[in-house]
């Protein structure tokens, strides 16, 4: 008989949670190799393993498991969340969440895990610490200006920071040709398809590709529209209440700001894009909402190249 097995894991242990002969059982065992090996004993063939994406924490436990042939599935911790609240429960421990994660796998329709290629976790790492080598930039750059403002500011202390710019910007460049250098190695004909998207840039079709494991991750449009945090939410109730609508910001910050740069190149050169700018600004739509419209517009494009492998044609989409 099929187990689902709920796992809350941590930086230093998790804790395995199902249901077997009607009863509860429970384990605590080791993140490491030798706790790996003792979860691998109680599953079988047929049984599915779900765990949250709690940062990095849980991605050897799960390749582990998806090596020696078991079923894993990785939820998004938001989803269990909303889970635990809909079924009222108070109480927030380690042994708690598992059963809480193995509750969920029964009622819901799981969808098999599988690990990302050595290049996508480069690529991942590499952009991640670009991002953190831009904010030190522009933390620099602040203090600068700031310093310049008070009206005074040593010249030795004025070159530091200068070097320190200088330094920190080379390192960016040099990670940068360094995720050109993987990511073309690694999707070269889908990256090449989707630059030719009017709008769409390298680094855009980079990150896409990483983000959809190369378009095999999503089914639709609307879930990487969800996923990457562009999908409207609405708040009203009843005739009286009538919020401002606005984004569901759960997303990826990091391609959104791709993407709002995106739209304002696609507005002048992709034709649908194009137009959808025109009709929106006729009906005096403020150029906020028209840019998260064409960006949402820009997704379905990418979506749709990335999936059917070919080249943008002008009346796409």
């Amino acid at each position: 008989m099929c187990k689902f097995i709920g796992i809350d894991i941590s930086k230093q242990t998790f804790d395995v949670s199902f249901l077997e002969d009607e009863k509860w059982q429970h384990q605590v065992l080791e993140n490491k190799p030798l706790g790996f090996k003792k979860i691998s004993k109680i599953l079988n063939s047929e049984d599915w393993v779900v765990m949250e994406a709690s940062g990095s924490y849980y991605l050897p436990l799960a390749e582990y498991l998806t090596e020696k042939g078991f079923k894993v599935s990785v939820v998004n911790p938001l989803v269990i969340k909303r889970f635990s609240q809909t079924n009222l429960y108070r109480a927030k421990t380690d042994k708690k969440d598992a059963k809480t994660i193995a509750e969920y796998a029964e009622k819901y329709e799981l969808k098999k895990w599988n690990p990302e290629s050595e290049n996508a976790k480069k690529l991942r790492q590499l952009y991640t610490r670009i991002e953190m080598l831009r904010k030190q930039v522009h933390q620099n750059k602040r203090q600068l200006e700031a310093f310049s403002a008070s009206g005074f500011l040593d010249k030795i202390l004025k070159n530091e920071i200068n070097s320190s710019v200088r330094f920190l910007e080379n390192k960016i460049k040099k990670l940068e040709n360094e995720m050109n250098r993987i990511s073309l190695e690694e999707y070269s004909e889908t990256m090449e398809n989707l630059q030719s998207i009017p709008g769409v840039g390298k680094q855009t079709a980079m990150m896409m590709c990483l983000i959809t494991n190369n378009f095999e991750k999503f089914e639709h449009y609307k879930q990487l529209i969800a996923f990457v945090g562009f999908s409207p939410r609405i708040y009203q109730s009843g005739k009286s209440v009538k919020g401002k609508g606005h984004i569901c910001k759960m997303g990826k910050s990091q391609i959104r700001k791709l993407l709002y740069l995106c739209s304002w190149s696609a507005k002048r050169w992709n034709k649908t894009c194009k137009e959808m700018y025109q009709r929106l600004k006729e009906k005096g739509k403020p150029e906020r909402v028209i840019k998260i419209a064409i960006a949402n517009k820009l997704i379905k494009q990418i979506f749709a190249i990335g999936k059917s492998k070919e080249k943008y044609q002008p009346n796409f989409c």
